[in-house]
């Protein structure tokens, strides 16, 4: 199930155009193939009641969770100067095209750098910014961290609590897994069963 909910959100992010950054949704969709592959995992192991299969099944959801564990508590303890180091490192890395789509939509210029009147990706926004003011020559749209710090912290808070959240529930799974494994197999009948004249009662 949370593997079917990764795809979906990556396919209606990509398709709202919510998220356009492709190595971003493709991330998304990779984790919830991953997941589908791992519950296909236990799946058969649980219809074939194979002892191996569901081992390796919660060795790989135990190790799962120690993962996503580590990575949502480390979301939840950025504090505001990482989450801007973070934040700044990845607008550096993005194409100038991502840079472009951020200003027009919070019309903002730069990320945080005071003098945003040499960069020409701000030209037409500072234009937006500046309507019904164009008799100041130094108008211009305020740099884009400031509009962005709530979402920044928003997003690393929401990622922290889901992980968190998904990642007991593979803890459930891990602990079901293992109360299944220990049950006999119905369709192993014992030696009893079968040659009951070979026991006396």
């Amino acid at each position: 199930m949370v593997g079917f909910l990764l795809i979906g959100v990556g396919v209606y992010a990509r398709a709202a155009s919510i998220v356009t950054n492709l190595p971003i949704v493709g991330g998304i969709l990779a984790c919830g193939i991953i997941l589908i592959l791992i519950s296909i995992l236990g799946l058969a192991g649980a219809v074939k009641h194979h002892q191996v299969m569901l081992f390796f099944y919660m060795i790989i959801l135990f190790l799962l969770f120690l993962i996503q564990f580590s990575i949502a508590s480390s979301c939840l303890a950025v504090n505001s100067e990482q989450q801007q180091e973070f934040a700044e490192e990845g607008w550096n890395r993005v194409p100038a095209s991502m840079h472009k789509q951020v200003q027009d939509t919070f019309l903002c210029c730069g990320f945080n750098s005071t003098n945003t009147t040499a960069d020409e990706s701000c030209e037409l926004v500072n234009k937006q910014c500046c309507l019904g003011n164009s008799y100041d020559t130094n108008c211009q749209c305020p740099p884009c961290l400031p509009k962005l710090e709530d979402k920044i912290n928003y997003a690393f808070k929401l990622c922290g609590g889901l992980g968190i959240f998904f990642s007991f529930t593979e803890v459930l799974a891990v602990f079901l897994a293992r109360r299944y494994r220990n049950q006999n197999d119905p369709d192993y009948l014992p030696a009893r069963a079968v040659f009951p004249h070979n026991y006396i009662y």
